[in-house]
């Protein structure tokens, strides 16, 4: 995006990437330049005792840096998309009326999106009957029956979303029973607003063999931490793997182990697998994201103190009040 069209907008930081990739500390340096704040764009971290898993920063790894939206809520709740937006943007206000600079740090891309552009999920009641009358009709005669509604309905999104995926399917005919409006197209029009805000997006990656060491790296360090005592933890106070919180990688296939679904190393080798696997799709994602500014490791020979440098060079004179025009 021009600098011209930034201007008399309010900067937001954004520092994302790949898992594992080494955002943390990274992020800890750029807001404590800036004078930032923390916002955490984590659908797991946001939950009270899930720590190890989803390799949740420390008090001391914060380092004095006031972070938002991590130990809000119990596991049993639910977070999704449309509620991490509207806690994301309260905590952006509270930390632009401190004359403070949001720096939103994690690896879930379509929150992201959501928060840079101030997605529209038109959200509401409305729904309410439409969408219990969907559930009933999914349990009586199958996801693929009503994939298949959706695929008269509404094709592109059919194409897009999985029959498995009942939540979106369910939302996708709701959505057009309410509107008469494929909810791909409306995505679709979502996707080319222009950001609210004069905005900052890094994205941080390496090589892929480096990446997907230090994914193996992080998965063995969690079960030496305690991974499994702290899924047995969670499973004690009535989590199960149907909850939200459960869909984490790490957590979910531990509970598998503990149900005697699977053997630990059976366990432990699918989350190194799909954790792999979940890193190419971030990166699959931020290469379709607009306005984003890859930070390459190795451009930097591996330093990231060097990537810092780089990130304060283009940041520098920004302030959390919004630019003249």
């Amino acid at each position: 995006m021009s600098e011209e069209k930034q201007k008399g907008k309010r900067p937001l930081v954004i520092l994302t990437g790949p898992t594992a990739v080494g955002k943390t500390a990274l992020s800890i340096g750029l807001a404590k330049a800036l004078g930032g704040e923390i916002i955490s764009a984590d659908s797991m971290q946001v939950y009270h005792g899930m720590d190890i898993g989803s390799a949740k920063i420390t008090k001391e790894e914060m380092d004095g840096v006031p972070h938002h939206l991590i130990d809000v809520l119990e596991p049993w709740e639910d977070f999704n998309v449309t509620r991490f937006q509207s806690m994301a943007k309260e905590a952006a206000e509270d930390i632009y009326r401190r004359g403070h600079i949001p720096v939103v740090t994690g690896g879930t891309g379509f929150y992201i999106q959501a928060l840079a552009y101030d997605i529209d999920f038109k959200e509401n009641d409305e729904g309410g009957q439409v969408r219990r009358e969907l559930e009933l009709l999914a349990r009586e005669k199958g996801n693929e029956f009503l994939h298949s509604l959706l695929r008269e309905l509404d094709p592109e999104s059919a194409a897009a979303i999985h029959a498995n995926n009942i939540k979106r399917v369910i939302r996708a005919i709701e959505y057009y029973k309410l509107t008469g409006e494929p909810i791909s197209r409306h995505n679709r029009q979502e996707r080319e607003k222009q950001t609210p805000y004069q905005l900052y997006y890094y994205v941080l990656t390496c090589d892929r063999a480096v990446l997907y060491a230090r994914i193996d790296e992080r998965v063995d360090q969690m079960l030496e931490a305690g991974l499994v005592d702290e899924v047995r933890r969670l499973k004690e106070q009535g989590c199960s793997r149907g909850m939200v919180s459960m869909q984490g990688l790490g957590y979910k296939e531990i509970m598998d182990y503990l149900d005697g679904v699977c053997t630990l190393d059976e366990a432990v080798r699918v989350i190194k697998r799909d954790t792999r696997h979940f890193a190419k799709r971030q990166l699959t994602w931020f290469k379709r994201e607009r306005d984003v500014r890859w930070l390459e490791l190795e451009a930097y020979d591996s330093d990231r103190k060097k990537v810092l440098e780089h990130m304060l060079e283009e940041l520098s004179g920004i302030s959390a009040e919004a630019d003249e025009e």
